[in-house]
Parts: C-alpha cells; structure tokens; sequence
C-alpha cells in the first residue's frame, strides 16, 4: 500500500470529522452562548466513553495489534473525575446518567476491546489524537468562558501532563498506525470503523443539542 495508513485514516473519516466539529451544540458551546451546565452535561458523557475505553485496556496490553496503542499517558479518566468533582461536586455520581447515543458508543467500545481488536484501534485513534488536537480548543474556550484556571480543575481532561512534546507523540502515533498488524482488508475496516466512531460522537452531540437549545 503505498500510501501510509495514518494518512488513509485521516481522509477517509474526514467528512465525519468535519460534522462532529461543527455540530450546532459544539459551535453553541465554543461560541460561548451556553453556560456551564452543558459543558459540564458534556464532560459527563466523556466520562462514560473513556471509562469504556480504559476498561478494555490492560486486557489488550499484549494483544498484538491493539498492545501497541495502550499508552497509560493518553488515559483520560482520573483526569475526567477530577473534572466531574470540580463542576459537580464531591457526590458527582449521584445522578450521573449517560444520553442514549453516549451509552450505545460506550457499549460498541466495549464490545470491540472484548471481540475485535483492531476495531478498538480505530476508537482509540479517533478520540485520543482528537483530544490531543482539537480538544485544546475546547480547553482554552472553557477557561475564557466559565473562568477555570489554567490547566486546573474543570480543564484537566485536556491536559496531558504525561506528554511534554503533543507534536512528536502524535508523529509517533501515526508511524503506530502506520505498522499496525493488519492486513489491506482489516485495515479498511478499521477505516469504516472509524468512520462508525465519528458517526457516535455526531450522535451524541445531536442529543447534547437537543438537551440544550439555544432559546429563540
């Protein structure tokens, strides 16, 4: 194949990619005209995909396509806990619920850690390299916005205090991506896998919209 996985992966979700960014609830929240109950309505909802994410993780350590990616670095959900006590307080599981969409793209997270590997690859791409990019973006807005310190309580899930260089980490990722364990037919379907990932987060930011309307 010549050319590199990570760049077939990129192009090829890249229209999902582009509507997830620009939902209506992502453009409303980033604009600064919700307040802070729907970010904190949103990170609550991360906390369900990234512990879905996690737990599925110390099985896959040595399986030989997903090891590689099993970075204990990226892991986002200390980080997302402490977040959750920040903005809902010290008993912030009472109540805590995930949206319909958020559960189904927990569960398919979990089913791929348990059965399918290299499709667990394509979750873990999707939302770590995201995090590591365009989540910056969020955590800046988020401190400008609600008034959080820097790199403090609220914004800590965007902070990867692990990772000193985020530029080289993500070059390393691709080059990961680039010598996956996979042959040509796998990896496309770790790309439509993919695609199904962006197409879970688009669903959950429907929902988060619909939660949160902008009033008239």
């Amino acid at each position: 194949m010549d050319t590199p996985f990570s760049t077939l992966i990129r192009t090829a979700s890249h229209e999902q990619h582009t509507e997830a960014e620009t939902s209506t609830f992502m453009s409303d929240l980033l604009g600064g005209r919700l307040a802070v109950d729907a970010y904190t309505r949103y990170t609550e909802q991360l906390w369900f995909v990234y512990r879905a994410l996690e737990d599925g993780a110390e099985a896959l350590e040595t399986d030989p396509v997903a090891g590689p990616f099993i970075r204990p670095e990226l892991f986002r959900t200390a980080a997302l806990e402490q977040d959750l006590a920040h903005l809902r307080g010290p008993r912030w599981r009472d109540g805590l619920s995930p949206l319909p969409a958020t559960a189904a793209y927990a569960a398919r997270v979990t089913e791929c850690a348990r059965d399918w590997p290299a499709g667990y690859v394509a979750h873990h791409y999707t939302r770590y390299l995201g995090d590591l990019s365009g989540g910056q973006i969020i955590r800046d807005k988020a401190e400008r916005t609600w008034g959080f310190s820097r790199k403090g309580d609220g914004v800590r899930f965007y902070v990867f205090e692990e990772i000193a260089n985020p530029a080289a980490f993500k070059r390393g990722y691709r080059e990961l991506l680039d010598r996956v364990n996979a042959d040509d037919l796998e990896k496309q379907r770790i790309i439509d896998e993919c695609k199904r990932a962006f197409d879970f987060n688009g669903a959950v930011f429907r929902e988060l919209g619909s939660e949160f309307p902008l009033s008239a």
